[in-house]
């Protein structure tokens, strides 16, 4: 008898399987000349039994993965529900506490792990109890409006609702706790009531809405003008003007309302009996929750007795009503007598200007009444750390300016003296406040400017702090900034920067050029629209230098809507050239453009007014749009694809796409940097990103198209690694329009 085959690799059990047969054919069992195909088969039989196994896994692994993401989503949802759920067995024992309802207790899930209800909450009222006990029953429960004791001893009002939960075999397994924290709501009716008493106030009192419309008058109102409250409902507040103010006056007093939200002054109305009268007016505007005026409050007291109206008017000419802090005439006088002192002595002294940052949160999100006794605050630790030879004042809104006098006749000293007491101030303004049993936390920016007989008027001075102040907000606020030339030049080239924009943008000065782009057969197939400037007289000014000022001021805009119109007209141009017809033009959109609210309807006006073909627009988008709000930027880009128009991601690769959204958005192709572009031939590194982007590419449906081609080497290297179309002064630079010819092309030889 030969000898057997040698035992091949395999698991324990196919192996076993072989020593088996080995054992039989020793037996003489099985004839020699079956023992290979015998073990073929088996073997055959193992890998096909292997092979479903392992789809058996994979779809096991699917069905895992799908329900995972089910539940996680499920787990959003819950978390952002406007209210707080919980969920308990019949022991009232925690099985699982939404992030809202934890949030609102003040709880974390490692708090109620392993506990009850009931012992977390020793204290529960008797009539939630037993609303429980009946929902374990079958029953579902409402509660009314109750208060709620948390750990830190603040109180919150919740409405809540209890609903039985139902295990599989449909028996009640527990139940499920929803409340709504309506703390919110409570405040507002008891600011509500106390508005309503306070509005019997023996100042007279009008409220209107949004247009001027008077909707109450107190009887005080009444009293002073001779009008019955059915005279003055539904008419505006000017029927009682008297005729001593200009239009001038009126504009400038709702300015201030505009911008400040309030105004205070003077003001002579006349009566329903026809007698003119002082009285000292305030008006404040009411916003809702989003910041938006709704309503207008005014308030006004008869000043007809001389002193009392002599020291308001004196008191308000020269110092602040809210903080009693001198304002700008006072500082102004103050700071002029202070430029004078630094002549004669030749001291040193400095100018500080401070604002509060994200003050308008505050006011936005804890409402007027908070932002004034917050920025009573800042008044009160500003006198308490100043020297006595130094003064504040209130500009208005959150913006304060320190005087500092007499610092040193060095100015390095001096210098260093005002950065001291402003680190000071800083310091002591930073330290948290408490207001009405809440913490805030507030921090200051401030711009410096030093001062020495140097001829500078108060305005000006004013105007250099503001200029360091806006540079420690650049920074990062919460930072101190002094004034210098430098910065001063380079205020002034951002302003004539921006006048010549919009200079170029009215008269013309703008022109598009187009550079070609190839396919791998060397054929123009499109171009791309790029932005010239060649000011009358002047060089032309690079888009590197004028486009991130644009950016900067917001002119992007205007001149981005000018660009797609005139991109679209040559488009239409070239439709009706046989030659042309076929070409696409691409536009770049800078990101503060594509998020404009009506952008959608800026391209389709483009389109139908110049009548081209929505098909031959590829719109270039940069991967920053993909930063924020991802989802309204689908939903624009699928809009605007309905049209027919393309969309290409720009400078691929040197930004940070997310290839979870990338997979996503509706793009028609992909374009690769010039930066990876330019040492392909002899970098391997940037070689092995291309072929990753041209391979992501392919596999996701997208065209490429490679920008920055100069040489033959690099256009072989990206035809052989399967790029589409190129770009690059391979085969042209950026010409007028009609320069732009179907010919052969520079580099379309091998």
């Amino acid at each position: 008898m030969g000898s057997t085959p040698a035992a091949s690799a395999g698991p324990p059990y196919h192996r076993l399987l072989q020593r088996q047969l080995r054992n039989s054919l020793a037996d003489g069992a099985l004839p020699p000349g079956e023992w290979t195909a015998l073990l073929q088969a088996v073997s055959e039989a193992y890998q096909a039994a292997d092979r479903d196994r392992k789809l058996l896994e994979n779809a096991l692994e699917v069905n895992a993965q799908e329900l995972t993401d089910a539940n996680k989503k499920l787990r959003v949802f819950i978390d952002n529900a406007p209210v707080g759920i919980v969920m308990l067995d019949r022991e009232m024992r925690y099985l699982f506490a939404s992030q809202r309802w934890l949030r609102d207790r003040q709880l974390t899930i490692q708090n109620i792990v392993g506990k009850s209800h009931y012992e977390l909450n020793p204290t529960l009222p008797q009539h939630w109890r037993e609303a429980h006990r009946r929902c374990l029953e079958g029953a579902t429960e409402s509660g009314a409006e109750d208060p709620f004791v948390r750990p830190d001893g603040s109180v919150i009002w919740t409405k809540w609702e209890v609903r039985p939960w139902l295990d599989t075999h449909g028996t009640v397994g527990g139940i499920i706790l929803m409340s709504e924290d309506i703390t919110e709501r409570k405040r507002t009716e008891e600011q509500m009531r106390i508005a309503a008493v306070a509005f019997q106030s023996r100042d007279g009192m009008i409220v209107t809405d949004q247009r001027g419309i008077i909707l109450q008058v107190n009887q005080a109102f009444s009293e002073v003008t001779g009008y019955g409250a059915e005279e003055a409902i539904g008419k505006t507040a000017s029927f009682l003007r008297s005729g001593r103010h200009d239009a001038t006056f009126y504009r400038t007093l709702w300015e201030a309302i505009v911008r400040e939200g309030h105004w205070e002054g003077e003001i002579w109305n006349r009566r329903k009996d026809g007698g003119i009268y002082p009285e000292w007016l305030s008006i404040s505007g009411v916003k809702n929750g989003h910041g938006q005026i709704t309503h207008y409050l005014g308030t006004f007291s008869d000043i007809r007795e001389p002193r009392e109206a002599e020291r308001k008017i004196l008191e308000l000419a020269f110092y602040d009503p809210l903080t009693g802090l001198p304002n700008r005439r006072l500082l102004l006088d103050r700071l002029h007598q202070a430029l004078i002192a630094s002549t004669r002595n030749h001291q040193f002294g400095a100018v500080l200007l401070l604002d509060l940052d994200h003050f308008k949160t505050v006011n936005d999100t804890r409402g007027h009444d908070v932002g004034d006794q917050l920025l009573i605050e800042i008044a009160r630790r500003l006198r308490t750390t100043l020297r006595e030879t130094d003064s504040a004042a209130r500009l208005g809104g959150d913006e304060f300016v320190v005087l500092f006098e007499g610092l040193n006749e060095d100015k390095m000293t001096a210098a260093i003296t005002a950065e001291a007491i402003a680190e000071k101030l800083r310091s002591t303004l930073c330290q948290p406040i408490t207001l009405e049993g809440e913490v805030h936390f507030i921090t200051p920016s401030m711009g410096v400017t030093l001062f020495c007989d140097q001829g500078e008027g108060g305005d000006a001075l004013l105007k250099q702090a503001d200029l360091s102040l806006y540079q420690a907000k650049e920074a990062g606020r919460n930072a101190i900034r002094f004034y210098n030339l430098a910065m001063q030049q380079a205020v002034d080239v951002r302003v004539e920067m921006e006048a010549g924009l919009r200079r170029a943008l009215s008269q013309g000065e703008f022109a598009l050029n187009y550079q070609p782009q190839v396919d791998a057969d060397q054929r123009l197939v499109g171009v791309e629209a790029l932005l010239r400037w060649h000011p009358p007289g002047l060089a032309m000014v690079s888009p590197m230098t004028f486009i991130p000022f644009a950016e900067a001021c917001g002119l992007i805009v205007p001149i981005g809507r000018w660009v797609l119109e005139t991109a679209c007209q040559q488009l239409a141009a070239w439709a009706r050239d046989p030659a042309l017809c076929k070409l696409h033009v691409s536009v770049n959109i800078s990101a503060r453009q594509f998020r404009q609210p009506d952008f959608i309807d800026q391209v389709r006006t483009a389109l139908q007014r110049s009548g081209a073909r929505a098909g031959g627009l590829v719109l270039e988008l940069t991967e920053s749009l993909l930063l924020d709000d991802v989802e309204t930027v689908i939903q624009t880009m699928q809009s605007l694809k309905a049209m027919g128009v393309g969309f290409s991601i720009d400078d691929f690769g040197t930004g940070y796409s997310s290839l979870t959204y990338l997979k996503r958005l509706p793009l028609d192709q992909i374009k690769i940097d010039q930066s990876f572009v330019r040492d392909i031939v002899d970098d391997a590194d940037d070689r092995a990103i291309v072929k990753a982007i041209i391979s992501l590419a392919t596999s996701l449906g997208l065209r490429v198209i490679a920008e920055g081609v100069e040489t033959t080497a690099q256009r072989d290297l990206l035809v052989a690694s399967g790029c589409e179309v190129h770009q690059g002064y391979l085969y042209g630079r950026p010409v007028l329009a009609d320069q732009i010819v179907e010919r052969p092309l520079p580099g379309a030889s091998s």
